[in-house]
């Protein structure tokens, strides 16, 4: 016999929340691969240009999230088990975890905010160098080396150059552009509409992680004061 009344209700809610905040770890490192090898992005930032490489920013901050949902999956099992075996050991260790992945997230948000422009900035400048460098080239190899990336560029995102009208010097360049694009569709835009939606997105993941957290360090403690209470115990 284990506790009883409102502490047993609160045991079955706490794992509740953790299937739910287990179920979001799955969610997390399932977005997080898809965001890794999503073909936009990926064609995008393994580009490679006389030894220059696209900007690694965001893929940092994926394989962060990978690492976050792998914790969650464990932590929500660590919980859920606590639960039902109404365990304060594991209810405390738990707790702590929930803190530690609490503060790191609020960190990352943090980071996050005050970064949210430097990705898109570091591949636009990525993307101007090339476009630069191939239009002061006059070699034909180096040219068609610059060619190659912005053609990569271009189909990917279904953009074309960096807005404004052609000149004579970077007539080629229009060559790399879909054939159904205009110049009126430069890529810096696109380039910044790319990232904001996958910010976008990690951000909603991240605040309804955080609120589960919350409900959950919670829980974990009244249930652990309750079955510390607990004449069976």
């Amino acid at each position: 016999m284990g506790v009883e009344g409102c502490t047993k209700c609160i045991k079955y809610m706490l794992f509740f929340f953790n299937f739910i905040f287990w179920l979001a770890g799955c969610v997390i490192l399932g977005v997080s691969l898809w965001l890794r090898h999503d073909n936009k992005t990926s064609s995008l930032l393994e580009l490679k240009y006389e030894g220059t490489e696209a900007p690694s920013t965001f893929y940092i901050s994926v394989y962060i999230l990978i690492a976050v949902g792998a914790v969650m999956m464990f932590v929500g099992f660590l919980g859920c088990y606590g639960a039902i075996q109404e365990s304060q050991c594991l209810l405390g260790t738990f707790f702590a975890c929930l803190v530690i992945l609490f503060a790191c997230e609020v960190a990352a948000g943090i980071w996050g905010f005050m970064n949210k422009d430097k990705i898109s900035k570091e591949l636009i400048t990525f993307y101007d160098s090339v476009y630069d460098n191939g239009i002061s080239n006059i070699d034909s190899e180096q040219r068609q080396a610059a060619a190659t990336v912005l053609k990569v560029f271009h189909e990917t995102l279904n953009c074309c150059g960096k807005g404004g009208i052609f000149s004579v010097a970077t007539m080629w360049i229009s060559d790399t552009c879909p054939k159904d694009k205009n110049i009126s569709d430069n890529c810096h835009t696109k380039i910044r509409e790319l990232f904001s939606e996958k910010i976008y997105l990690i951000g909603i993941a991240a605040l309804v992680v955080a609120v589960i957290m919350i409900f959950e360090m919670i829980f974990s403690m009244v249930l652990c004061c309750g079955i510390r209470n607990s004449p069976v115990y």
